[in-house]
């Protein structure tokens, strides 16, 4: 039943987050809409964290089936694909690794700001 629950909170900050793309008229996914909300309601507490934890880790260890008919439909449109793979090739090695440096100087920079304001030393 905990499961439930967890996974009805989910699925209502993700409608919500639905709502908010459909009357909301900036073009933002609804997923960011309901990750922002989810966010905001974890921080301010009104949803607390365990909550909706077991649930959401769960969805986190099973997000890599949901990858399985994506790549399978890849598979089978190679034909149109093949024209195009040396540049598709390349556009994902590069934005992969602008978004690895990205994602590491940002929590970097993340991390220095949360040590001075603890007090704590800064460790390089």
């Amino acid at each position: 039943m905990k499961f439930i629950r967890q996974f009805f909170i989910i699925i209502l900050i993700s409608f919500i987050g639905e709502a908010c793309h459909y009357f909301i008229p900036i073009p933002v996914p609804a997923s960011i809409y309901g990750l922002v909300i989810m966010l905001v309601c974890l921080k301010t507490r009104i949803i607390k964290l365990h909550h909706v934890k077991e649930t959401a880790d769960y969805l986190i260890e099973i997000m890599p089936l949901m990858f399985i008919p994506p790549a399978v439909g890849l598979i089978d449109s190679y034909g149109v694909l093949k024209p195009l793979i040396v540049p598709v090739i390349v556009i994902t090695l590069v934005s992969t690794v602008i978004v690895m440096v990205v994602s590491g100087r940002v929590t970097q920079a993340v991390i220095r700001h949360t040590g001075k304001r603890k007090g704590g030393k800064d460790n390089d």
